[in-house]
């Protein structure tokens, strides 16, 4: 038996049932009042080292709204580390990196999914979850790597390479993640492409992350030329910037970095994994070379670390906000649809890579 036939193929699901009829609601008031404030001040207490004072009278009611509105709707929202401190910290119910989101919606029994961050994260979300309602507050936010891709790019290269298994980033389309074998992300991605037990696998879209798997096993990597456009700006010559203005600095990379940039960091892994850096180890002072949020939400919880922050934004989750989050659960929207048929065969390469024993 063949490593990949080995693997545990989830059973098939029927198909989501349409659209559901969700009750009205009124758009709450969103005045800042002594109410307000009494009914959020806990929750700045977690983010007073990076929210100013000034700021939170805007924010408060929109956090009071939109947990309170969660009860009403049955609803539970998940966001990803590079979300704002706002909405990771103050109306989040699961925070961390794709991979844990992923798993993580499996274990909801709330009705209604709220996808903190981009497209494919929340149809990753309506794919483990086809009998729930999963809305994204901003169709529109998208990710260069998803769109780098497409699922007629992956049959060609299963062509070219016939016989080697694709394992695909869980940053890509429903589409793509129909045609491949199994997903992996940054998190578990050297795990996942060893566990398959074969010399050579397809590790795509980012040929960062894959060159960076390539230096972490055997296994013979093909990729392809895929890259995240936060991830490529950063450059080596400015880690030797910091290393030079602080040579007891920390610096932390993210795997989708370029080789060059991860050649001159003392430590590479996924987001999870740096936040687990910094919580652990305690740095005096680092360098998170990873988008800009991430620093701000690490900070709340590591009061001893100095961190310096290179500010690359990634514009696409910078489109989730707390009014965005708000109206979508008032008006239901936006709803993640996908095709049955594609949804099927891409739960099967996800639902593979959540049940590895790794």
């Amino acid at each position: 038996m063949s490593p990949l036939a080995a693997l545990k193929a989830p059973a098939l699901r029927t198909a989501a049932p349409g659209p559901r009829r969700f009750a009205p609601v009124a758009m709450p008031s969103l005045e800042w009042t002594p109410e307000v404030e009494a009914a959020t001040a806990h929750l700045y207490d977690r983010v007073k080292t990076v929210i100013p004072p000034v700021e939170w009278p805007f924010f408060a009611p929109y956090v009071k709204a939109i947990n309170e509105l969660k009860k009403v709707r049955n609803a539970v929202i998940l966001a990803h580390n590079y979300q704002t401190p706002e909405i990771y910290n103050c109306v989040a119910d699961v925070v961390g990196d794709s991979f844990q989101l992923a798993r993580e919606a499996t274990k909801t029994d709330a009705e209604v999914i709220i996808q903190g961050g981009v497209h494919f994260m929340a149809e990753t979300s309506k794919i483990l979850n086809p009998d729930k309602t999963v809305l994204i507050p901003d169709a529109r936010a998208g990710c260069s790597l998803a769109t780098s891709i497409t699922a007629a790019d992956v049959r060609e290269l299963r062509r070219r390479h016939p016989g080697v298994p694709v394992a695909v980033y869980v940053n890509t389309t429903a589409e793509v993640k129909a045609e491949a074998d199994i997903c992996l992300t940054s998190g578990n991605a050297v795990a996942v492409v060893e566990s398959l037990g074969v010399p050579e696998v397809m590790v795509l879209p980012d040929q960062y992350l894959a060159a960076w798997i390539a230096t972490q096993t055997k296994v013979k990597i093909i990729t392809w030329n895929g890259a995240c456009e936060v991830h490529e700006r950063f450059t080596a010559e400015e880690l030797r910037a910091y290393r030079e203005a602080d040579p007891d600095v920390t610096i932390l990379a993210h795997p989708e970095c370029p080789p060059e940039v991860i050649a001159e960091a003392d430590f590479t892994g996924s987001t999870a994994k740096l936040a687990d850096y910094v919580k652990f180890r305690s740095p005096k002072k680092v360098v998170l070379i990873t988008e800009c949020s991430m620093a701000d939400n690490i900070m709340t919880s590591a009061p001893n670390t100095e961190f310096v922050k290179p500010c690359n934004l990634c514009p696409h989750m910078k489109r989730i906000t707390l009014p965005k989050i708000l109206e979508s659960l008032v008006h239901m929207r936006e709803e993640i649809v996908v095709d049955p048929v594609i949804a099927e065969r891409a739960r099967m390469s996800v639902e593979r890579m959540v049940n590895l024993k790794i």
